[in-house]
């Protein structure tokens, strides 16, 4: 993609971001809801791939005090049920709760069972106790989400209300991802694979998301 066409391509997802941040032509039944604020369903765990596997080694290879992070070996559902085995992830009065882990950092990674390979918009909500880091998958690679005023790395974002509710917005168009928090900019150009799940990460600290839904575009 030449330099033209890359700023056209951002030109446009910008438009398309501002007009899901003011609602503006989305009717109610464009949204497909990912998390339905009673319980799991349509989420579980997935086989930590060959590439986090060896992340994972380098990481506390290198760092004594790299966090835990537990191998999944099978997929595992947690369709109509209110919390993951482990207790991690747990649904509660609208909430999808990532739970403080009791060692403070263990890495761990929540997903849809669904996969999405159309260009499509992703909207939540989060809210993050003091220093928190959690993230947000795109079909993969991951997107920091994080009490970011003190954990980064976005900390000079002008809108973002400490331990308060905010809004995440990913526009997703030809397998780039533009990315902004309360209508703030995170990401311009986010690069992700054609189709895969959407995910939640467990790092430190407690997470809430809520009210998550996607809506694919034409």
């Amino acid at each position: 993609m030449n330099k033209n066409a890359s700023v056209i391509q951002i030109l446009v997802t910008i438009g398309i971001v501002f007009s899901v941040c003011g609602f503006s032509n989305a009717q109610s039944n464009d949204w497909k809801q990912l998390f339905n604020g009673r319980d799991l369903t349509g989420w579980g765990y997935r086989p930590t791939s060959e590439a986090d596997i060896q992340a994972a080694k380098n990481w506390q290879k290198r760092d004594p005090n790299a966090a835990a992070w537990p191998i999944v070996t099978e997929a595992r559902s947690f369709d109509g049920r209110t919390a993951s085995d482990d207790g991690r992830f747990v649904a509660k009065n609208g909430r999808l709760i990532v739970t403080t882990p009791p060692d403070y950092r263990k890495i761990q990674q929540l997903w849809t069972t669904w996969e999405f390979p159309e260009n499509f918009i992703l909207k939540l909500e989060f809210r993050a106790t003091p220093n928190t880091d959690s993230g947000i998958y795109v079909r993969q690679p991951q997107l920091q989400c994080r009490d970011y005023l003190i954990a980064g790395p976005y900390k000079r974002l002008q809108h973002y209300q400490a331990q308060d509710w905010n809004e995440i917005v990913i526009a997703v168009t030809n397998n780039v991802a533009f990315c902004t928090c309360n209508g703030e900019l995170l990401e311009a150009s986010l690069k992700i694979p054609t189709n895969g799940p959407i995910g939640l990460e467990g790092d430190r600290g407690q997470m809430e998301y809520r009210h998550i839904e996607l809506r694919e575009l034409p």
